[in-house]
């Protein structure tokens, strides 16, 4: 086994040498080189096809990680619409099925994409790596055709060491070397024009199918989004003739004031579960309150605050002047004033 290995070995080591030793002839010139211009042009072509692929299936393998992140991100946002979008507002019900089914399409876009078109893509661009190492196989044995050729004529051509053995021998070899060689080469100009002519089939098919696929989802997108915005319309629509402000009354006029941010009306008197602590608390403070939301007043008699302050609920001087969704507050500064309660939260 030791021997076989070895012989193996020393064989392959001989065969490399021959080879290299033949390429260096032929590149110097000191010998001929089989010339196959149609093959060359049918490499020329397998080449640039090859290229043109492997770019293909590069550029089309980003776009889908693009796609998967924009998909990522377009669900984030509709996921965000969906819980700042109240449920008291116009089309509250429609906007989630509608920005439910928005995600949907991105599924049915990706999914579509990566199925239909980056697996055919890798597919085919598949084929090439297997092809080029025949190419390359094809080589090794004109080389080794070549070198046999040219040995052949060095026996045939020493007239003083004529050995008719060693010519026969040589001769074998070289019908093994050229039968090996054309084989190979045989299949391949039948196989190269092939596959290159494969390339405007399966273009087509592939870009159909890409196109077709971001048509629809465009076009489907579009209707939702159209509808989107109808809703929101709605919304404008409605809140420009006060269906969701808080109203404050003075008398005989009704001022339309600040959107509702909150379901729950705090009002002056609290339900038990919901009572503010009046432990520790100075005269006349009720309880106290900390703004979620900033408001800047819009009379005298009101009261600024940012996010983040802590006010004072205190009565009202007069009680008739009490009005629903205001309280009366007063911060550590000495403002005071009226502000809509679902700005703030009991602390």
């Amino acid at each position: 086994m030791a021997e076989s290995r070895g012989s193996l070995l020393a064989k392959s080591v001989q065969k490399h040498a021959g080879r290299a030793k033949e390429k260096i002839l032929q590149n110097l010139g000191k010998v001929d080189r089989t010339a196959d211009e149609i093959f060359d042009e049918h490499l020329q072509n397998f080449t640039r096809q090859q290229n043109a692929a492997n770019r293909l299936q590069k550029e089309f393998s980003n776009y889908i990680r693009c796609i998967r992140a924009t998909q990522a991100a377009s669900k984030s946002l509709l996921d965000a619409i969906g819980e700042v979008y109240e449920s008291q507002w116009t089309g509250h019900d429609q906007l989630y099925i509608l920005t439910q089914s928005g995600d949907n399409l991105w599924q049915d876009f990706s999914h579509k994409l990566a199925d239909q078109v980056l697996l055919p893509l890798n597919t085919y661009q598949s084929q090439f790596p297997e092809m080029r190492k025949k190419i390359d196989k094809r080589g090794r044995k004109l080389v080794d055709y070549d070198s046999q050729r040219h040995n052949f004529q060095a026996l045939q051509t020493n007239m003083k060491k004529r050995d008719d053995s060693k010519i026969a021998k040589g001769r074998e070899q070289l019908e093994d070397a050229k039968r090996t060689y054309e084989i190979l080469n045989s299949e391949l100009h039948d196989e190269l024009p092939a596959l290159h002519d494969s390339r405007i089939l399966f273009l087509v098919t592939n870009l159909q199918t890409l196109f077709n696929a971001e048509h629809t989802f465009h076009s489907e997108t579009s209707k939702i989004f159209s509808e989107l915005e109808s809703i929101v319309d709605k919304l404008a629509t409605d809140s420009q003739r006060g269906s969701y402000s808080v109203k404050k009354t003075n008398g005989t006029n009704s001022l339309p004031r600040s959107p509702v941010v909150k379901d729950s009306l705090i009002i002056n008197s609290l339900p038990t579960s919901r009572r503010a602590s009046t432990e520790n608390l100075p005269p006349g403070v009720l309880y106290k309150v900390k703004a979620t939301y900033k408001y800047n007043r819009e009379d005298v008699d009101e009261l600024s605050f940012d996010v983040g302050e802590i006010i004072s609920v205190i009565e009202y001087d007069d009680p008739e002047e009490q009005e629903e969704g205001w309280l009366m507050g007063l911060k550590d500064n000495g403002d005071k004033g009226m502000f809509p309660a679902n700005f703030t939260r009991p602390i």
